[in-house]
């Protein structure tokens, strides 16, 4: 599966976010990134909140795959679990509650696409979800879902 493995780091991976909106989520997501990757967290985040005005990224059973352009060198990730769902305006109305977040250099483009390609493959099965779903630790998680991508290459 793609470049997954390459650009999602453990401490980018975080479960039971306790957010209670997607403007709340994607702030914590921002400053996630912003800290870890030492980007400008206001940037982001206006990024992330300018591509959900274009449309809603929530693609509905619970997923949600926040994405922007930034001005970075590389692609950087996020990989969440929450709390509790939050409304997100999905395509079936449902709350979310598993997000993955791609910050992109502006230039990118055919790497970007074929990211959210194989992710809305991998979250598109009912048991890749609640086996993500069923992850305690950010440890956990991220081990469950590099296992998963590498099960998926396989």
């Amino acid at each position: 599966m793609s470049d997954i493995p390459r650009i999602l780091e453990r401490s980018c991976t975080k479960v039971g976010v306790p957010v209670s909106s997607r403007k709340a989520l994607l702030q914590y997501a921002s400053d996630l990134l912003a800290d870890e990757y030492d980007l400008p967290a206001r940037q982001v985040f206006d990024e992330l909140m300018n591509r959900e005005r274009l449309g809603s990224t929530g693609l509905g059973e619970g997923v949600a795959i926040p994405h922007c352009r930034v001005d970075c060198q590389t692609i950087h990730a996020a990989c969440l679990t929450l709390a509790e769902p939050v409304d997100y305006d999905a395509i079936d109305g449902e709350p979310v509650d598993l997000i993955f977040v791609l910050l992109v250099p502006p230039e990118e483009n055919s790497a970007h696409l074929e990211l959210l390609s194989d992710l809305a493959r991998l979250y598109g099965s009912d048991e890749n979800r609640s086996t993500l779903r069923r992850a305690v630790t950010d440890d956990e998680l991220f081990e469950t879902f590099t296992g998963l991508i590498s099960s998926r290459a396989a």
